[in-house]
């Protein structure tokens, strides 16, 4: 809020007499929300990257749990923007049995992800020496999510977490995209028995008439 006071001056004679007036200049911030005019829960603030007040059942109501969903969907984006990666250059560039043979190794996501909530629940904990076989100061974790370090902050971005909302934002936004996505991904494959790759070349051949709707209604044609 801006206050301003205004004063003026009227003479009339030998006498002199002075107004003052204070004028309120109001200034609002309107906050972004996913729907126009949307008066959001209070309990999401807008302090968290990308909360624009979407929450319709209520899950970030105790402060406890939205701290729990709000690593969970950070982790879900991430999973999603490497799958999606990993679909398509798979499936264009014929490497599959490479990355099967890393499937193989999943004990080594169950290691990471124990890791990760051992950190989750006592953030800083993975950070002491001798918790991660030497390699602690190669990730230098930043906050709970956020590894950092050589290892899984090579480019040096967002060194200062406290103050990378931006760099949070647009991580989580391409995360909503690629969660998104995938879900077209599972549901092209179960429909067209078909990769997405094939799915596109075959759209760009004949692009009036091979899209979604035509697929899905000859879909459901055959049941």
């Amino acid at each position: 809020m801006l206050v301003e006071r205004i004063s003026s001056s009227d003479h009339h004679g030998y006498g002199r007499r002075t107004r003052s007036a204070t004028k309120l200049l109001f200034s609002f911030k309107v906050r972004p929300t996913w729907l126009h005019g949307l008066d959001p829960p209070p309990y999401v603030d807008g302090s968290l990257a990308g909360d624009f007040g979407f929450d319709p059942l209520g899950l970030g109501e105790d402060p406890e749990s939205l701290r729990w969903y709000v690593q969970a969907e950070l982790i879900h984006a991430r999973l999603a923007m490497a799958g999606v990666a990993g679909i398509l250059f798979t499936d264009e560039w014929c490497v599959k049995d490479i990355i099967y043979s890393l499937l193989d190794r999943l004990d080594n996501v169950a290691f990471v992800e124990t890791k990760r909530y051992m950190d989750f629940i006592n953030p800083g904990s993975q950070a002491q020496k001798g918790t991660f076989f030497g390699l602690e100061a190669a990730l230098e974790g930043l906050e709970p999510g956020y590894p950092g370090g050589p290892l899984l902050n090579p480019l040096g971005l967002a060194k200062d977490i406290k103050n990378a909302h931006d760099w949070k934002l647009k991580e989580i936004k391409n995360g909503w995209l690629a969660m998104v996505a995938m879900l077209g991904i599972f549901v092209q494959a179960y429909v067209t028995r078909a990769s997405p790759i094939d799915n596109l070349v075959e759209h760009l051949s004949n692009p009036w008439h091979k899209t979604v709707i035509q697929t899905l209604a000859a879909s459901a044609l055959q049941l």
